[in-house]
């Protein structure tokens, strides 16, 4: 690939793979929450939301105690001889924390505007709770999903704070769009951070409107069953 390109592929790749993780852990611990009605639901749900609103390089600083050699993952990592910081690995990382939220939120909220009666229906017909999530939980709230899909993956594609605290800029290995912007700017090359600049625009604008042609096809459907 040229040399040129590759902050956009690894930008693409980073955040179509981090979308590709938040996607299960975020589906799953919203349908968690959602159905958890003990006193600790408030706080889960304040940890989960947390990253949403935390400056990104507080979290980067965070993942760097994490994943660090003095670290409890960056211990585990160093017996198998291996570490993520300054890796592409980190880079995923960093876009998973940071869009994690996105699909969570979207996700619980999708969850709670299921109908009770229907959940209760289905126990009451002997369904499991596995086949409940997947096959009435997962299709009703699937429109919330898809939204989700679609923040975390432009949440992803932006993150810049954490990125640079753990995995650094390193130029076809860890540099994104967004380093790739900062570090031109930094350099005076404004003409090169304004082709990034449109680039991550115009992308944002093609995840807008598929979100809002989806939601509308949704709306149709739901105005038919209705």
């Amino acid at each position: 690939m040229n040399a040129g390109l590759t902050p956009l592929w690894i930008s693409i790749k980073t955040s179509l793979l981090a979308t590709f993780i938040t996607f299960f852990i975020g589906i799953g611990a919203a349908y968690l929450v959602a159905n958890y009605k003990g006193r600790w639901r408030g706080l889960i749900d304040s940890l989960f939301t947390l990253p949403l609103v935390l400056p990104p390089t507080v979290l980067g600083f965070f993942l760097l105690l994490l994943f660090g050699k003095n670290g409890p993952m960056g211990k585990i990592l160093l017996i198998m001889n291996k570490s993520v910081i300054f890796t592409w690995s980190a880079t995923v990382i960093a876009a998973v924390v940071v869009s994690f939220p996105m699909m969570y939120r979207s996700a619980r909220s999708a969850f709670e505007q299921i109908d009770d009666n229907l959940i209760s229906a289905a126990k009451t017909l002997g369904l499991s709770e596995w086949k409940i999530f997947y096959k009435i939980a997962i299709p009703l709230a699937w429109p919330g999903i898809i939204g989700g899909v679609v923040l975390s993956f432009a949440r992803a594609l932006g993150e810049f704070g954490a990125t640079l605290m753990i995995a650094g800029n390193i130029p076809g290995k860890t540099q994104t769009m967004p380093l790739a912007i900062f570090f031109k700017v930094q350099s005076m090359d404004y003409k090169g951070a304004m082709l990034w600049v449109w680039t991550i625009v115009l992308i944002s604008v093609a995840m807008i409107l598929i979100l809002n042609k989806w939601s509308d096809k949704q709306q149709k459907i739901i105005g038919k069953r209705g």
